[in-house]
C-alpha cells in the first residue's frame, strides 16, 4: 500500500472509530452515531490529503507555530466580575473609549501566512494586525463623527456563541476599541467565567431564559446607565432574545439598537446539520443523551479529541466556515481552539437548551430600535433561513447575507462583519430619542 492510500485509510479508520465510539454511548444510538460517522467521514475525507503530504510531527509542529504566533484572542481589557443569579462568576472586559492597548505581538509575526509569503491568501498576524490598525483609525473618525449627534454614546456589549468565549469577538474588537465603549464578557461555563453552579449542584438547568438573566446582571454591572446597542453570534443572540423576553421595559428603557448575527429564533430542531435525512431525526432525539453519557465519560472523551487532532480541526472546518480553503490558517486554527476549549461535560449540559429554545415572540421588544441581522448563507449551524425569519419580525432590521460564509461569520468575513456593526451604531446614533412610554 502506497504511503498516501495508507493515509487515507488511516483518516476513514479514524472516522469510522469515532462513529463507533458514538454509537456504543448509548444502547439505542446506532442511528444518530451512524449519522455523526457519516461526518466525521466527511471531515476525514477532508484531511486525507493533507495527510498523504504532511507528517503528523509536521502538522503537529504547524499547529503549535500558528498557535504562538497568531494575535488572535490576545486583546485584553480592563477586567471585573458580574454575579449570576446562582452565585455565578460571570467574566466580562471593558474597553473604554481612547482605550486602545495593542495586541501582543506574535513571535514572528513579520506580516507573512503560514506558507512564508505575503498576500491576502496567506496574510500572516503582522498584516492582519496592520490592517486592523488602519481600520481602526479609519472607523474612530467615521464613529467619533456619528457619536458627537448622540450623548451619552452607546456601550456596545458582546454575547458569543456556543462552545466559544468573548475572544470570538476578536477582529470587530480591535477594529471598534478606543472609538466606541465596549463590553465583552464570557458566558457561563465558557471562557474565563465559573462552572454554573446550579448545574454543578443539580438544581436547574441550562435554558436561554437563565443565559437572559445572567447578559442582565452583566449589563447591570458593566453598564448601570446609559443607552446599549447589544449584539449576539449564535447562542448569544438567543441570550439576546431572553433578555427581551424576561425584562421588556429594561429593554425599552436602554437599548437603542440590536445586532442578530448567525442565530435563530427557534425550530432548531429542524436542522438539519448537514446529515443525511435519515439521521436528522434520529440524531435530534438521541443526541443529548448520548452528550450526557460522553460528558461522564470527560477525561477519555479528551483524550479521543488529542489523539484524533486533524480529524477534530476537519470537523470544525466544517461547521464554521463556508469556504474554509479560503480561511487564513491562523484564524482557522484560532476557531479549533476556541471551541476545542470547551469541555464536553460542557457541550451536553447546553446542547438540550436549543430544542426548547423559542424566542420569536420576544423579538417584539426589538422592533422599534435600529436592527442588524446577518448570517453566513453556508451556515449549517443556524441556516441563513432563520435569519430571514427574524428579519421579517423586525421592521426597522437590515438583513445581511454574506455569500460563501459559515457560522463563524465574524472569523470568516471580519472586515464586512465589523463594517455593518458600523453603520449598526451610525443608525442608533442618528435616530431620534424616545421617551420610555414612546417605546413600550
Amino acid at each position: 500500500m502506497s504511503e498516501g492510500t495508507d493515509a487515507a485509510a488511516q483518516a476513514i479508520e479514524a472516522a469510522s472509530e469515532t462513529a463507533g465510539n458514538w454509537a456504543k454511548a448509548g444502547r439505542h444510538a446506532g442511528i444518530a452515531g451512524a449519522a455523526i460517522g457519516v461526518v466525521a467521514a466527511g471531515a476525514a475525507a477532508g484531511v486525507a490529503i493533507e495527510r498523504m503530504t504532511v507528517g503528523r510531527g509536521m502538522r503537529r509542529r504547524a499547529r503549535l507555530a500558528l498557535d504562538s504566533a497568531g494575535p488572535y484572542g490576545t486583546l485584553r481589557g480592563t477586567p471585573g466580575t458580574a454575579y449570576a443569579e446562582d452565585g455565578t462568576e460571570l467574566a466580562y472586559e471593558v474597553d473604554e473609549v481612547d482605550d486602545a492597548p495593542a495586541a501582543k505581538p506574535g513571535r514572528g509575526a513579520k506580516g507573512k501566512g503560514a506558507a512564508g509569503k505575503d498576500g491576502a491568501a496567506g496574510r500572516g498576524p503582522g498584516a492582519a494586525a496592520a490592517a486592523q490598525t488602519a481600520a481602526q483609525a479609519a472607523l474612530r473618525k467615521r464613529l467619533g463623527a456619528a457619536l458627537r449627534r448622540r450623548s451619552p454614546a452607546p456601550t456596545v456589549v458582546f454575547s458569543h456563541g456556543y462552545c466559544l468565549s468573548q475572544d470570538s469577538w476578536h477582529f470587530q474588537r480591535a477594529a471598534l476599541r478606543g472609538a466606541v465603549r465596549t463590553v465583552h464578557w464570557d458566558q457561563r461555563s465558557h471562557g474565563r467565567s465559573a462552572r454554573g453552579r446550579a448545574q454543578a449542584d443539580g438544581s436547574e438547568p441550562v435554558t436561554i431564559d437563565l443565559l437572559g438573566r445572567d447578559l442582565k446582571a452583566v449589563l447591570d454591572a458593566t453598564v448601570p446607565e446609559g443607552p446599549i446597542v447589544l449584539v449576539g453570534h449564535s447562542m448569544g443572540g438567543m441570550t439576546v432574545m431572553a433578555l427581551a423576553d424576561q425584562f421588556p421595559e429594561f429593554v425599552a428603557e436602554r437599548v437603542v439598537a440590536v445586532a442578530l448575527i448567525g442565530t435563530s429564533a427557534g425550530k432548531l430542531s429542524e436542522v438539519a446539520f448537514g446529515l443525511p435525512s435519515l439521521g436528522v431525526k434520529a440524531f435530534h432525539r438521541l443526541a443529548p443523551g448520548l452528550l450526557k453519557v460522553l460528558g461522564a465519560q470527560s477525561d477519555m472523551v479528551e483524550r479521543g479529541r488529542r489523539a484524533t487532532a486533524d480529524l477534530f480541526a476537519g470537523i470544525v472546518k466544517r461547521y464554521s466556515f463556508g469556504t474554509p480553503q479560503d480561511v487564513d490558517p491562523g484564524v482557522a486554527r484560532f476557531a479549533e481552539r476556541l471551541i476545542e476549549a470547551t469541555p464536553i461535560d460542557v457541550v451536553a449540559e447546553f446542547f438540550p437548551a436549543f430544542a426548547t429554545h423559542d424566542k420569536a415572540a420576544s423579538l417584539v421588544a426589538y422592533d422599534t430600535v435600529p436592527a442588524l441581522v446577518l448570517a453566513g448563507e453556508q451556515d449549517l449551524i443556524t441556516p441563513a433561513d432563520h435569519s430571514e425569519a427574524i428579519a421579517e419580525l423586525l421592521p426597522a432590521a437590515e438583513l445581511v447575507r454574506v455569500s460563501g460564509a459559515g457560522h463563524l461569520v465574524m472569523l470568516e468575513r471580519p472586515e464586512l462583519v465589523t463594517e455593518q456593526l458600523v453603520s449598526l451604531v451610525e443608525r442608533a446614533a442618528a435616530a431620534p430619542r424616545r421617551s420610555r412610554s414612546a417605546r413600550a
